[in-house]
């Protein structure tokens, strides 16, 4: 089975929904935006994505695509988002979308797995600076440009973590 992509806005529970599925035993990758955000914050000329969003996508594309190659390997693997997100991001910010980030968004499974923000449990924080309605606004954004990439969305509804990765395991018809 090709990679599994769970995306959707900041603030909509995918960590832990993504830390549920690795503890049923399922192979995950963690977001790689949040790390190198994390990691770009401390460096004196770092890239975030609200100075240089081009540069960073750029950073986040490398460290995407490999992720991506190592999933890839395995029969059932999920993302804590994916190439088609740097696509999402860069078009809500109404930036070129160049087409290696295109090309970077196929082989991956064809339903994603969106996650909508919940107000309940938003934080705003040094990595996510915006407020809920930014988050709302990406959430959108992530959900167009996954529909023009031609990706089945099913968006996971709102409950308890169990509940969350039950529907995810009955979708793809998984047995654990």
């Amino acid at each position: 089975m090709k990679p599994i992509i769970i995306s959707g806005g900041p603030g909509a529970g995918k960590t832990t929904l993504i830390n549920a599925l690795a503890e049923r035993g399922y192979q995950t990758y963690a977001e790689v935006s949040r790390t190198l955000i994390e990691q770009q914050a401390v460096l004196p000329d770092g890239i975030l994505p609200w100075v240089d969003l081009p540069k960073f996508a750029e950073l986040c594309l490398d460290v995407m695509s490999e992720q991506k190659r190592q999933a890839s390997v395995h029969s059932v693997a999920f993302l804590d988002r994916a190439i088609p997100d740097i696509c999402g991001y860069l078009a809500q910010a109404n930036l070129d979308i160049e087409p290696r980030y295109i090309e970077g968004s196929h082989g991956y499974h064809p339903v994603v797995y969106l996650c909508r923000p919940n107000s309940e449990i938003y934080v705003q924080d040094e990595v996510r600076p915006y407020p809920f309605e930014g988050a709302l606004e990406i959430h959108e954004s992530l959900v167009a440009v996954y529909q023009q990439l031609g990706f089945e969305i099913k968006e996971v509804p709102w409950g308890t973590v169990e509940q969350r990765v039950a529907y995810i395991e009955q979708s793809l018809a998984l047995q654990k």
